[in-house]
């Protein structure tokens, strides 16, 4: 099954570091709010050495982390699922700031219609000067409308 981002099939670029997502049943419409990144750290010999890379992840074929959702997907059928993707990120800290972000304003730990059981993330201020940036310039744009 394919990600859509803003209604269009995706297809990776290289750009971003991983991405935030939601899951969609489409039988019962229950959602699932998640995170995935594009690479993994992997290994492979230089001249007897061992040394650490970044290989691709298993992204394309990714259903989520939540055990009631994997036998959901394969009791139902892939095609009974929708993924979307809500937010390309550049670093690991904007992807755990807009899962935290979505899974807290949707209330996903709340509510009965999403899979989610729990959350971690680990943010640092520093690490999202980007996002700061886009806030920053949305901001001064709607002061200038008003």
């Amino acid at each position: 099954m394919t990600w859509y981002h803003k209604d269009v099939p995706y297809e990776y670029d290289g750009v971003y570091f991983g991405f935030v997502y939601l899951i969609e049943n489409l039988t019962n419409e229950r959602k699932y709010i998640g995170r995935k990144y594009f690479s993994k750290a992997g290994y492979k010999q230089v001249n007897g050495k061992r040394k650490k890379i970044r290989k691709e992840s298993d992204w394309q074929t990714y259903y989520g982390s939540n055990d009631t959702l994997k036998t959901d997907v394969t009791k139902l059928g892939e095609h009974n699922f929708r993924r979307t993707i809500l937010y390309l990120c550049r670093s690991k800290s904007e992807c755990a700031y807009f899962e935290t972000y979505e899974i807290l304003t949707r209330h996903a730990l709340l509510n009965e219609n999403f899979y989610n059981d729990w959350i971690t993330a680990k943010i640092r201020k520093d690490h999202l000067k980007n996002v700061a940036a886009q806030q920053k310039n949305i901001y001064n744009s709607e002061a200038a409308l008003n």
